[in-house]
């Protein structure tokens, strides 16, 4: 059973292939270049750690940028473009709060972890 905040791509922990899943999923969470690490292929779990840790940079990117993109851009863009601005990185902190849940649960599954549905 996998747990809220799955990804629909991957298959749930313990049906066939679902590892095979999870490390197409965690490459496409990751820079095109690791691709050609046979490692991180060969081992999902580092692989996993590799996303969760590009997920985070990707985190504290987009929250820098939230709180100096209105500093950044009053002397070159009108207000309209700013809050644009502004809206657009909330919408990928947002996005990327739930990407780290992901890879944070399919990490987990690859170190073991399973979830049991309580009612």
């Amino acid at each position: 059973m996998a747990p809220p905040g799955w990804p629909h791509e991957v298959r749930p922990p313990d049906t066939p292939d679902w590892e095979a899943t999870a490390v197409s999923w965690l490459l496409d969470q990751c820079p095109s270049e690791y691709r050609r690490f046979a490692g991180l292929r060969r081992h999902a779990v580092v692989l996993a750690r590799f996303a969760v840790l590009h997920v985070e940079a990707q985190q504290a990117a987009t929250r820098r940028g939230l709180s100096e993109i209105r500093g950044d851009l009053k002397d070159v863009a009108g207000q309209a473009v700013v809050e644009a601005a502004v809206q657009t990185f909330q919408l990928e902190d947002a996005r990327l709060l739930g990407v780290r849940r992901a890879v944070g649960l399919v990490e987990e599954a690859l170190r073991g972890r399973r979830y049991v549905a309580r009612m």
